[in-house]
C-alpha cells in the first residue's frame, strides 16, 4: 500500500509534465481470481499504472475514459504465433518463404500484429518461422517507438533435428529449410544453435522434437534447457506425444506446444513438473484449409484439452496461427479458439485466466504485465459485455491501451 501512494505522489508532483489518464472501470475484472470489482478508478502514467481503486482523487489535468458501463480487464496475450508467416492453406507453408525475403516478412509482420493490438491482443510470442530474424526486427521497431504494436516475444530460428519440419526435399533442391530452421544434431550441435540465436537478440528457444522419424532425446534436449536457462531464456518444445514427448517431459523445458497426442501419464507428468501447456487448439475449420486429415486431428485436439483441463496442468494459450483464411483477419481466427475451449468444459475464467496470469508466467513477464496492478505496465482492453458469462465477448472488445497509449476507443 506505501507503494502505491508513493507511485500516486509522485504522479500528482509531476502533473504538470506527464499526461495523466483515468479509467473509470465499471467492472473490473481480476483474472489471477476471478473477482470482479466494481466502480474502480484506474490511473495510468508514463506508460504505467500508478494506483487502482474505488477512492482516487483525480488530477486536475488527467483525461477521465468512462467505461463505467464495460468490463474491463489486463489486455489479452497469445502464447504461441507466427506473425511474418501466411499462406492460405498447409500445402504452401514450405515453398512460400522461398518467394518472400526478410523485408517483406517483416512488414507482414507489422500489420498482422497491428490488427491483433486493435482487437486486444496486446502481447505475442512469436515461436519461429520469421526467415532470418524477422519478428526480432520487428520487435526492435516497435520497442523503439517507431511503430505501434503489441510486445514481442520472438524465437528466431527454430532449432530441429535435420531437415527443420520440411520431410522429404530431394538432395538436389538443397537444404532450403534452413532459411526457417537451425539444424542441430547432437547436444554440442545444439548449444552452438542456442548460442547464434541469443547473439541474434532472441527472447526464447523454440524446439522441434518429433517433425520427422527420429527425435530428440533427453540428452540432446537437456543440453538447450541449460544453454538457455543460463542466458535466462525459455524453452519452448513443439512435440505430439509419445516417446518423443517422455524425452521432452523429462528435460526440464518450460512448455509443450501442442502435444495433441499426450497420455494422461505424461499430462500428470507435466503438471508435477510446472511445464506448461500451449495446445494451439485449432477450430476444425481452421485445419481443414488444406489438412487432409483435419477432422482428425481436431477430435484429438478436443479430447487433450478435455483431459489436459481435468488434470489440472499448468495451461497457456496460444494459437498457431500461421494461415490467412479469406473471410477473417487474424484477430478474428484468434477468436475462433474460444469454441474448442467451450466445448472442452474449460469455464470462461479459467481461460481468461491462460490468457493473462498465467501466459505472462510462462513469458516470464508477469512483474511487468499480465494483471491490472500498481507499478505494471498499462496493457489494459475493455468491452460491453461480461466475459465471465460468455467468453465470446472478447469478440466485442471496444477499448484497448497499450503502455498507457489509448490505441482504440469505444464509438
Amino acid at each position: 500500500m506505501r507503494r502505491v501512494v508513493f507511485l500516486f505522489c509522485l504522479v500528482l508532483v509531476d502533473s504538470a509534465f506527464a499526461q495523466i489518464t483515468v479509467i473509470r472501470a465499471g467492472n473490473l475484472i481480476y483474472p489471477e481470481t476471478g473477482i470482479v470489482a466494481k466502480n474502480q478508478l484506474i490511473v495510468v502514467s508514463d506508460k504505467r499504472i500508478v494506483a487502482v481503486g474505488p477512492n482516487i482523487a483525480i488530477p486536475a489535468n488527467a483525461e477521465v475514459i468512462d467505461l463505467s458501463s464495460s468490463w474491463v480487464m489486463p489486455g489479452i496475450m497469445d502464447a504461441h504465433t507466427h506473425v511474418t508467416f501466411g499462406a492460405l492453406n498447409w500445402q504452401e507453408l514450405d515453398h512460400d518463404y522461398l518467394q518472400e525475403g526478410t523485408g517483406i516478412r517483416t512488414l507482414r509482420g507489422l500489420r498482422t500484429a497491428q490488427i491483433l493490438l486493435n482487437a486486444g491482443i496486446t502481447t505475442l510470442r512469436d515461436v519461429g518461422n520469421d526467415g532470418n530474424y524477422a519478428a526480432v526486427g520487428l520487435r526492435n521497431a516497435i520497442d523503439n517507438g517507431w511503430f505501434i504494436g503489441p510486445t514481442i516475444l520472438a524465437a528466431g530460428k527454430i532449432i530441429a533435428p535435420f531437415g527443420g519440419q520440411s520431410p522429404g526435399i530431394p538432395l538436389e533442391i538443397g537444404a532450403i529449410w534452413r532459411f526457417e530452421y537451425n539444424d542441430a544434431d547432437g547436444p554440442e550441435e545444439i548449444r552452438r544453435a542456442v548460442r547464434k540465436n541469443i547473439y541474434y537478440g532472441v527472447d526464447l528457444i523454440k524446439l522441434v522434437a518429433d517433425s520427422n522419424d527420429y527425435h530428440y532425446s533427453v540428452e540432446e534436449v537437456r543440453a538447450a534447457v541449460d544453454e538457455a536457462h543460463h542466458a535466462n531464456r525459455a524453452v519452448a518444445v513443439h512435440v505430439l506425444g509419445g516417446e518423443a514427448a517422455d524425452a521432452v517431459i523429462h528435460s526440464g523445458v518450460d512448455s509443450i506446444e501442442h502435444g495433441d497426442n499426450l497420455s494422461d501419464d505424461q499430462l500428470r507428468s507435466m503438471k508435477q513438473k510446472g511445464i506448461f501447456l500451449v495446445g494451439t487448439d485449432f477450430p476444425p475449420a481452421h485445419l481443414a484449409a488444406g489438412w487432409t486429415h483435419g477432422k482428425e486431428a481436431a477430435g484429438a485436439i478436443l479430447d487433450r484439452l478435455r483431459r489436459a483441463h481435468s488434470l489440472g496442468v499448468k495451461m497457456g494459450f496460444g494459437t498457431d496461427i500461421m494461415l490467412d483464411l479469406t473471410n477473417e483477419t487474424r484477430a478474428d481466427m484468434t477468436w475462433d479458439y474460444l469454441a474448442v475451449w467451450r466445448e472442452a468444459g474449460v469455464p470462461p475464467a479459467e481461460i481468461l485466466k491462460c490468457m493473462t496470469t498465467n501466459n505472462a508466467e510462462l513469458l516470464r513477464i508477469a512483474k511487468e504485465r499480465g494483471a491490472i496492478a500498481a507499478g505494471l505496465y498499462a496493457d489494459i482492453v475493455g468491452m460491453p459485455t461480461n466475459p465471465l458469462e460468455n467468453i465470446e465477448s472478447l469478440r466485442s472488445i471496444n477499448f484497448v491501451m497499450k503502455n498507457g497509449t489509448i490505441v482504440r476507443r469505444p464509438r
